[in-house]
C-alpha cells in the first residue's frame, strides 16, 4: 500500500476498474514534433506502457481521452493493446466522453474510475474521479485538486507511476514482481 497518501486516498484506489489518461503531457512529455504535413511524431516512455500493460493484465481497463487526434498516437494504443471502444481522440466534451468509457468498460462509476490529466480541460473529469493524479510538470491549477502529484514528468513514466500505486493499493504489484523474479529460477 502507498504509504505517502492520505488513508482516505489508499483507500480510494480499492475499488478502481478503469483507469483513463490524456495524452499530450501525461503520456508524452506534451512536446509536438512538425514536419511540412503537420504533426508527424510524439515520444512515449516505454515504461509507461508497461504500466499500462499490467493495469490491464490484472482487469483494470485503460481508456484514453485526448482533445487532439495524430496517428502516432492511434499507433502507439493500439500496440498497448487498447481497446478501441476505450479511446476517445479528438474529444471535445471530457466529461461526455468519460461517461462513454465508463460505460463501455461495464457501468462503471466515477468511484472506480481514476484519472490522469495535466492541464485545465482535464479539470472536470479529475474532478469526478475517484482518484485523480496528475505528473509532477501538471498545471498548478491541476496539481491542486489532484490525489496524487506523481514525482515524474509527462512523457517520463508518471503513467507507470500511477499504474503502480494503483496496483499497490490493490494489493497485486508484489506478485506482478514476484512473477518476473520467478521466470530467473524456472529458466536456471
Amino acid at each position: 500500500m502507498p504509504s505517502h497518501l492520505p488513508f482516505d486516498v489508499r483507500r480510494r484506489l480499492k475499488p478502481i476498474r478503469l483507469l483513463v489518461l490524456d495524452v499530450d503531457g501525461v503520456l508524452t512529455d506534451g512536446s509536438l514534433l512538425y514536419g511540412a504535413e503537420g504533426c508527424i511524431g510524439k515520444s512515449f516512455n516505454v515504461r509507461d506502457g508497461l504500466g499500462i500493460r499490467l493495469l490491464m493484465e490484472c482487469g483494470i481497463g485503460v481508456g484514453v481521452i485526448s482533445g487532439r487526434s495524430e496517428p502516432a498516437v492511434s499507433v502507439r494504443l493500439k500496440e498497448l493493446g487498447l481497446d478501441p471502444s476505450f479511446v476517445v481522440l479528438g474529444s471535445r466534451d471530457k466529461v461526455q466522453d468519460l461517461a462513454g468509457l465508463q460505460k463501455a468498460a461495464g457501468e462503471i462509476k466515477d468511484s472506480q474510475t481514476a484519472v490522469m490529466g495535466d492541464d485545465l480541460p482535464d479539470l472536470p473529469i479529475l474532478l469526478r474521479a475517484g482518484f485523480s493524479a496528475c505528473p509532477v510538470d501538471a498545471a498548478p491549477d491541476v496539481a491542486a485538486v489532484c490525489d496524487l502529484i506523481c514525482g515524474r514528468a509527462g512523457g517520463h513514466g508518471a503513467v507507470r507511476e500511477v499504474a503502480e500505486v494503483i496496483l499497490k493499493g490493490q494489493g497485486r504489484w508484489s506478485g506482478l514482481v514476484k512473477r518476473w523474479m520467478d521466470v530467473d529460477d524456472e529458466a536456471g
